[in-house]
């Protein structure tokens, strides 16, 4: 998508702090952290959200889970982590790409809003 912040950013178009890359997604660091680590996965294919995906969408993020998984330590969230997936307005999803939050590095609450 032309005007879209994430695809701008997983392109190089915009800079960002960048943890991790390959031919699927990008890991960054997010600009306004809810947590000590707070990190945004985005996969370079663009889709608006979870319940838009196509199969291969879906395998798509299947593997970008996958590599997350072999990067822990590496990232500081080897005590554990919280994934978040925002969908619409009432979900607060800010950015019309499918992108997933990844928060550790401290205990997290409990309470999930």
């Amino acid at each position: 998508m032309k005007d879209c912040i994430f695809c701008k950013i997983a392109n190089g178009e915009i800079p960002s702090t960048k943890l991790f890359e390959d031919e699927d997604m990008v890991i960054i660091k997010d600009l306004n952290p809810q947590a000590k680590i707070h990190l945004l996965l985005i996969p370079k294919q663009h889709f608006c959200d979870i319940t838009e995906m196509s199969d291969e969408q879906a395998a798509l993020l299947g593997r970008c889970l996958k590599k997350l998984s072999e990067h822990v330590d590496e990232f500081g969230l080897s005590e554990g982590f919280r994934l978040v997936s925002n969908k619409g307005k009432h979900g607060c999803q800010s950015v019309p790409h499918l992108h997933i939050h990844i928060l550790g590095g401290q205990q997290l609450d409990d309470k999930m809003c």
